[in-house]
């Protein structure tokens, strides 16, 4: 996800919030940015597990106030990361039989994280 740290994709902790901090202000500037979700494989599988998923970039899904169409452009060069940016009911018809994971406003990996040091899987 970093062009200067290509290996730094993996180290979700660290990575996520700082590009996808960048990316909700652009998204704010044009429209209000409400939930921000990982799907495709990172949705459906559990945190310990990223590692198997080396290779792979990253499905985000931002819910907004309304739809940008080619919300691609709003991602820099050489990141890996595909971008959905959807209205409410959009998001719901397109995640209606997914498994998603929510990081903004709930940060549900966070909630993982502390559960999984509390239990000494990380």
């Amino acid at each position: 996800m970093s062009q200067v740290k290509p290996k730094a994709i993996w180290q979700h902790d660290k990575v996520l919030p700082y590009i996808l901090s960048r990316l909700k202000d652009k998204i704010n500037e044009i429209t209000a940015v409400e939930k921000i979700m990982l799907f495709g494989s990172r949705g459906r599988l559990a945190l310990e597990r990223w590692n198997e998923l080396e290779g792979k970039d990253w499905d985000i899904l931002v819910q907004a106030r309304c739809k940008l169409k080619n919300a691609a452009v709003l991602v820099d060069e050489n990141y890996h990361l595909d971008l959905l940016v959807l209205d409410e009911h959009q998001v719901q018809k397109f995640t209606g039989n997914m498994t998603i994971k929510q990081i903004y406003p709930v940060n549900e990996l966070e909630c993982l994280m502390n559960k999984n040091k509390e239990n000494g899987k990380i």
